[in-house]
C-alpha cells in the first residue's frame, strides 16, 4: 500500500494536543509563579524547592506536558515506520487513533482529577494499545 498523508494524521492530532497542553501550562503557570512571588530565574531546575508554592493542579498541567514528551515518542516513531513501510492499514489506524484519544483522556484525568488510579488505568490501556500497534508491525514485517 503506498504512503498516504492520512496515515500521519494521528501524529498531527497528538502534536496539536501537546501544544494545547503547552498553552494551558503557561496560562496557569505564569500567574501561579507571580502569585507565589517566585522569580522565574529561581525556577531554573524543577527540584529548586518552588514546587510546594505552586498549586497542585498547576503542577499537574506541567507534569502532563512533560509526560506528552515521554511515551508518545514511541508512538510517533511507530506511526512513521508503519506509514513509510506500508503498515498503516485500517486496524493499525484505529489503534493509532485510540492511542491519541487515550492520551487526551490521560491528560484530562491528570489535570482535572487527583485520582492517580484512574490516570494509571488510562495510561495502562494506552500502553496496551501501543504494544498492540508494535506487535502488529513486528508480525507484519517478520511474519
Amino acid at each position: 500500500m503506498p504512503f498516504q498523508t492520512e496515515d500521519l494524521l494521528p501524529i498531527l492530532a497528538l502534536v496539536v494536543w501537546t501544544l494545547v497542553m503547552f498553552v494551558w501550562m503557561y496560562l496557569t503557570r505564569i500567574p501561579a509563579f507571580s502569585k507565589a512571588g517566585i522569580n522565574p530565574d529561581d525556577a531554573r531546575h524543577p527540584d529548586a524547592g518552588y514546587n510546594n508554592k505552586i498549586p497542585s493542579n498547576v503542577r499537574a498541567i506541567a507534569d502532563n506536558y512533560n509526560h506528552l514528551h515521554e511515551q508518545p515518542t514511541i508512538f510517533y516513531a511507530l506511526v512513521v515506520f508503519a506509514a513509510l513501510t506500508g503498515g498503516g492499514d485500517n486496524i493499525f489506524m484505529y489503534l493509532a487513533w485510540a492511542y491519541v484519544i487515550l492520551r487526551i483522556i490521560h491528560s484530562l484525568v491528570q489535570v482535572l482529577s487527583s485520582k492517580v488510579t484512574n490516570r494509571f488505568l488510562v495510561f495502562a490501556i494506552g500502553t496496551l494499545v501501543l504494544i498492540a500497534m508494535a506487535g502488529k508491525e513486528v508480525i507484519r514485517v517478520l511474519g
